[in-house]
């Protein structure tokens, strides 16, 4: 049984399915993520799908750019301050550390929202629905 879980662990990770941080960004838990999105010159992102952000997103979120996508990159970098701190929040906090690993090492100043959207909304934060 060890075998294969080291065996999928290491499947996942080499298909850049597990988020590796490396000390590029930081990633805020719900209160400090409250803090620091509070500074307007923070740009808030929401990297999930253009359904899930249809459906409710954050309070103040400026872009939604689907990480999953092949584009992904490209249109942060044609959309995307490079002179401003970015702040990204997925679903869990998968997608957002996928994606703050792709912005920070193209140069972005980027954070994010360590338990995702589902920790801001159990910590009943404010949200947008439609």
């Amino acid at each position: 049984m060890k075998k294969l879980l080291l065996l999928g662990s290491m499947l996942f990770s080499s298909l850049g399915l597990f988020a590796q941080n490396d000390g590029l960004f930081k990633s805020l838990n719900v209160s400090e993520f409250e803090g620091a999105i509070k500074d307007t010159s923070v740009v808030l992102v929401d990297v999930r799908t253009a359904e899930e952000h249809s459906a409710a997103y954050i309070v103040g979120t400026t872009f939604n750019i689907d990480v999953l996508k092949d584009s992904f990159r490209d249109e942060a970098m044609a959309s995307l301050p490079k002179n401003k701190t970015i702040a990204l929040y997925c679903r869990s906090g998968r997608r957002s550390k996928v994606a703050a690993g792709i912005l920070a090492k193209a140069g972005f100043k980027v954070f994010d929202l360590d338990t995702g959207f589902n920790g801001w909304t159990a910590a009943g934060k404010p949200i947008v629905t439609k």
